[in-house]
């Protein structure tokens, strides 16, 4: 049987078989937890199918990679407070807001970066780098005081606080620093 060719932005279907073995119909192959990793890092959309169901698995299937990068041993991504708080929030009456603002958080991060990039890339001095910095952490504590009520005003989330700032303005000495260098390079 000759092997389909995936059509680029069109959605993979992905089947998982009771022996727990994962099959790309795209190109009628084999594949591991790790190749949806990849896939989904080069931003390749597929769509994970029970084979006998054909119930929708991705979201499970997902969590489970989620589960195994945080658990390889490399340095872990997701902070125990947050894995305690969202627990914390299965069941709470916030429940049905946390999909959308958590959505809305990535975009945001990555809008942020791409912007960063774009201004390191473009030798833009420090300003432009720093209200971003500045604005990406306006809206953590906005997002800590929206959801976490309590949570800061402790003598920990002070010193934690008092930290982040004095790092805050570390970055921005070093991108003063930066740019005299690049005006220098331009000269």
């Amino acid at each position: 049987m000759a092997k389909r060719s995936h059509v680029e932005g069109e959605t993979i279907t992905i089947k998982k078989y009771a022996n727990r073995r994962l099959y790309n119909t795209a190109s009628s192959s084999y594949i591991t937890l790790d190749d949806l990793a990849e896939m989904t890092r080069r931003k390749v959309d597929f769509q994970v199918l029970d084979a006998k169901s054909g119930d929708d698995i991705t979201h499970s299937i997902l969590t489970q990679i989620i589960m195994e990068e945080e658990a390889s041993g490399g340095e872990q991504m997701l902070p125990v407070s947050f894995l305690r708080d969202l627990i914390g929030m299965y069941g709470n009456s916030m429940q049905a807001m946390m999909p959308q603002f958590l959505e809305a958080s990535m975009k945001n991060f990555r809008n942020n970066q791409a912007k960063l990039r774009e201004a390191f890339e473009s030798g833009i001095g420090a300003n432009p780098i720093a209200k971003l910095a500045e604005t990406n952490l306006a809206m953590v504590k906005a997002a800590t005081d929206a959801f976490l009520p309590g949570a800061r005003g402790s003598k920990k989330q002070t010193d934690i606080e008092a930290k982040r700032d004095a790092e805050l303005e570390s970055l921005r000495a070093q991108m003063a620093e930066m740019q005299k260098k690049l005006d220098k390079l331009g000269d």
